[in-house]
């Protein structure tokens, strides 16, 4: 079931490809499988099916799961991180979606300089204004970034955003489309360290969508897995 799953997946993006209008419709786009609360069992049906990314929304849960299976895929954190668990999530994470302070991404580059690590990032922005969602807000966004790209252990790769859960997944567009365009202004920016090239944005609901409108990377558990297992 997982392999028919991700197979529809993944000719849904390649339609949502070519639909694209402002972004070259063979600029390729990472698909992250997210596993939250789903087993070992599941995981491994899903590497075996061809899945090279994981996604994780909590340090607890990703221990458990790293501990078995190791690096046989490229691990990435989506999901908020408290500061004082940074340094499991160095430790394990390849890429980190959800940075969205000054004070954390200072953490995470200290805990990363005690490992020899340079820690790939994502700035996540609150472009929805969201209160219950985290996420820096559009007019605290070029402070977080410049101060990651002065950091030594730090390599900031792009930016993420998570949608409202619209009934009606067309109410996402103009925020996708939105995100779009602040992404392209801030590849412009004379960085020093960073290299801006992912916007991580899209979950089961809404990825074609955002993959219309620009998202490089998209984040699905649900369209892949089923409903999670609580």
């Amino acid at each position: 079931m997982i392999a028919q799953n991700l197979n529809i997946v993944n000719e849904n993006i390649n339609k949502a490809m070519k639909r694209r209008t402002r972004v070259p419709k063979d600029s390729p786009v990472k698909l992250v499988a997210v596993t939250k609360n789903h087993d070992i069992n599941a995981m491994r049906e899903a590497i075996d099916a061809g899945v090279t990314d994981i996604g994780e929304n909590r340090i607890q849960e990703a221990r458990t799961k790293f501990d078995t299976l190791g690096r046989q895929s490229i691990w990435h954190l989506i999901g908020h991180l408290q500061t004082n668990k940074a340094k499991y999530a160095v430790k394990m994470f390849d890429f980190i979606h959800s940075v969205d302070s000054v004070k954390l991404v200072r953490n995470i580059d200290h805990e990363a300089s005690k490992i020899g690590k340079v820690q790939d990032i994502l700035v996540q922005v609150n472009l929805a204004g969201e209160e219950q969602k985290s996420g820096v807000a559009i007019d605290g966004m070029n402070e977080l970034l410049h101060e990651a790209d002065s950091l030594e252990h730090i390599h900031l790769r792009g930016l993420m955003m998570i949608a409202p859960n619209y009934e009606n997944r067309e109410l996402c567009r103009p925020l996708f489309r939105k995100m779009y365009e602040i992404y392209i202004k801030t590849k412009e920016i004379p960085f020093k360290r960073a290299n801006i090239d992912y916007l991580s944005m899209g979950m089961s609901h809404d990825y074609e969508i955002a993959i219309e409108e620009g998202a490089n990377i998209v984040r699905v558990g649900t369209a892949i897995f089923g409903p999670r297992q609580y």
